[in-house]
């Protein structure tokens, strides 16, 4: 809870309290008054401000506009002996009950991405006379040679002139499985080097290099995002002046009328009373209490199934989703590497996995621990021998006295081995041993055990534009949608691209329909501000997507995303049938009101009961379980 928020819950009890206390003290006159006023200011000083500040700006017909006058012409009331002044603190109390439920809903502002994203490079090595010198970034020309050493990040985009190497891309790309890289290729900055020293001649100036341009997205992408237009305050511009034209027309229509009549008085008070009546049972507190309400139940109940909802128009905009977009790694697969074939050659396949963990035991390279993990079994450290590592390339091992080779192709046309030419989804490891080929093993990411029933639920909504954008490569990403069930599919994005075309499937959206991306690492947090509603797999997600996104995922089950469109649904329907039903019950009072046929007590006793019923019917939304 916010600071403001706990200062607002002071207020009420403050207010709550004083009310409790006036209503059973025994005094009269203007002293009660006075004392009335004293937690009418505490609870309702910034809706009287804000209702003049309203006023001096051209905005006179909101919602605190309302409060206000409803409020001060119950105080009047009481004043002139014709009511009482509880109602004008009560009224104001439930108010800020509802802005409080509402306020506190509401997530983290996304200005605080751009801190949690540790990717912009602080340094740059450029060599002169022989000597490496560190400098800014962004004093390094294109065409430059720059050095990047084993834990440090690229700076600039460029390419390969000297050296190979693993990188890690999770920043850029989201695919956890390293990149190897060796001279003539393409590197991006904000990536950072594993093993060995490179020298990139740098292709961009910093400031148009990945690494800036991701950053650049994050701190404006938010400000793109179209706003889910608050209801209450939609709804107060056209009920309000209404209301307040039809008490003025109240307190004055009636008697002008009665003095152009013969032998009829024009009872002044008696019409100004019914008029302040009016405008105190006008007060929508059914409505201002009860939605913040359903969409804070929607909210809880939604925590409650593990989908955190940072705010109720969110939630709103969710009921309209025709577009769903999915990353790949970490959100529609495990995003952990894991053996998927063996394929032997001459030796058995227990043989060929055995070799290949023994051989990688030391490494602390994913592959490596992949192997490990399907191997299963303690390793005898005592069969194993010197090992050699071959920067992007594999490694060379002596296992029970046998020289073992594990790595990529790249290795065994190092040694001078022929091997298997296979073309599958995933990374292929090649063993040899003592120069003879020996087999190839398939590690590779696989669906999260969910993804193809969620996507079928997605289905069943109505929701038949589901996309896959990814940064893997275009064999990957092809059989992983295959396997969930996904047809248009996207790869080898970069987060800019990623961006570009959700906008596209944004701009190609029917009017009022949502685009929702789901995502989960530091590369997606600037198409998860971008998107209409954002998604994040909270469970391994990155604080950055985490942050950036409008609704987090707590245990990274993509069955949560059709779930919380249904929940988001409900909120929606229950709302309507709160708004309806308040509306309706609201009319009648007022005109039972306004013709003197019912007092000022009878409705509010109606507003009050359609506001405990517009509650229950609220806290239906907390029962998500079974939504």
């Amino acid at each position: 809870m916010t600071k403001k928020q706990k200062k607002m819950l002071s207020r009420i009890l403050f207010s709550a309290a004083g009310l409790a206390a006036l209503t059973f003290a025994d005094t009269d006159g203007l002293l009660r008054f006075f004392l009335y006023l004293i937690p009418y200011f505490i609870i309702g000083y910034d809706i009287l401000f804000d209702a003049v500040f309203g006023i001096l700006n051209g905005r006179i017909f909101d919602e605190n506009f309302l409060m206000a006058v409803a409020t001060v012409g119950a105080l009047a009331l009481g004043l002139s002996g014709n009511g009482n002044y509880t109602e004008a603190v009560a009224v104001m109390l439930l108010y800020q009950t509802g802005e409080l439920f509402q306020g506190y809903a509401v997530g983290k502002s996304r200005k605080s991405i751009s801190g949690l994203m540790d990717i912009r490079p602080d340094h740059a090595n450029i060599e002169n006379d022989g000597v490496l010198l560190s400098v800014d970034p962004s004093q390094v020309e294109p065409g430059s040679v720059i050095t990047v050493h084993p834990g440090e990040r690229i700076p600039i985009d460029g390419c390969v002139v000297c050296g190979s190497s693993s990188l890690d891309t999770r920043a850029l790309t989201g695919e956890s499985l390293p990149r190897d890289v060796a001279v003539g290729d393409e590197v991006f900055s904000g990536s950072i080097n594993l093993i060995g020293v490179l020298k990139i001649m740098t292709a961009k100036r910093f400031e148009e290099s990945t690494a800036s341009r991701i950053l650049e997205l994050v701190e404006n992408a938010a400000s793109r995002k179209s706003k889910s237009e608050n209801f209450i305050s939609s709804f107060a511009r056209i009920y309000t002046p209404v209301v307040c034209i039809s008490a003025l027309l109240l307190a004055a229509l009636p008697p002008i009328i009665s003095i152009a009549l013969p032998n009829t008085s024009p009872m002044w008070s008696v019409w100004l009373y019914r008029a302040l009546t009016f405008l105190v049972a006008s007060c929508p507190c059914a409505l201002v209490i009860s939605i913040p309400l359903t969409f804070f139940a929607g909210i809880g109940g939604a925590g409650k199934a593990g989908i955190l909802i940072k705010g109720a128009s969110y939630l709103e905009a969710l009921s309209k989703t025709s577009c769903v977009v999915f990353d790949k790694t970490g959100t529609l697969t495990e995003g952990s590497f894991k053996v998927t074939k063996l394929c032997p050659a001459g030796i058995p396949g227990e043989k060929l996995l055995e070799y290949a963990a023994f051989a990688e035991y030391a490494s602390s390279h994913p592959i490596a621990k992949s192997l490990m993990s399907e191997y299963g079994e303690s390793v005898d450290t005592q069969r194993i021998g010197e090992i050699t590592e071959l920067a992007g390339k594999g490694v060379i091992s002596s296992v029970d006295g046998r020289r073992i080779a594990v790595g990529n192709k790249r290795l065994m046309e190092h040694l001078g081995i022929k091997c298997a030419d296979c073309v599958c989804h995933g990374t292929v490891v090649h063993v040899a041993a003592d120069g003879d080929y020996a087999g190839y093993i398939v590690i590779s990411d696989v669906p999260k055990v969910n993804a193809a029933e969620a996507v079928e639920r997605l289905n069943e909504l109505g929701i038949k534009d589901i996309v896959m954008l990814t940064g893997d490569r275009k064999e990957s990403a092809d059989a992983i949608a295959r396997d969930v069930g996904i047809s248009k599919v996207y790869s080898e994005l970069l987060p800019d691209g990623k961006v570009e075309l959700t906008e596209r499937l944004i701009e190609k959206a029917k009017r009022g329909s949502k685009v929702v991306f789901v995502g989960d690492g530091i590369n997606d947090a600037p198409v998860l501000s971008r998107a209409d509603i954002g998604i994040a797999m909270g469970g391994v997600g990155s604080e950055a997507a985490i942050e950036g996104a409008d609704i987090v995922l707590m245990d990274d089950d993509p069955l949560k995303i059709p779930k919380a469109i249904r929940i988001s649904k409900k909120c929606l329907a229950i709302v309507m049938q709160n708004t309806i039903f308040a509306i309706t019950v609201k009319v009648c009072s007022l005109i039972l009101v306004g013709t003197g046929l019912a007092g000022m007590w009878l409705a509010i006793f109606a507003d009050v009961g359609v506001m405990i019923l517009a509650i229950l019917n609220a806290a239906r939304a907390l029962a998500a379980k079974n939504t």
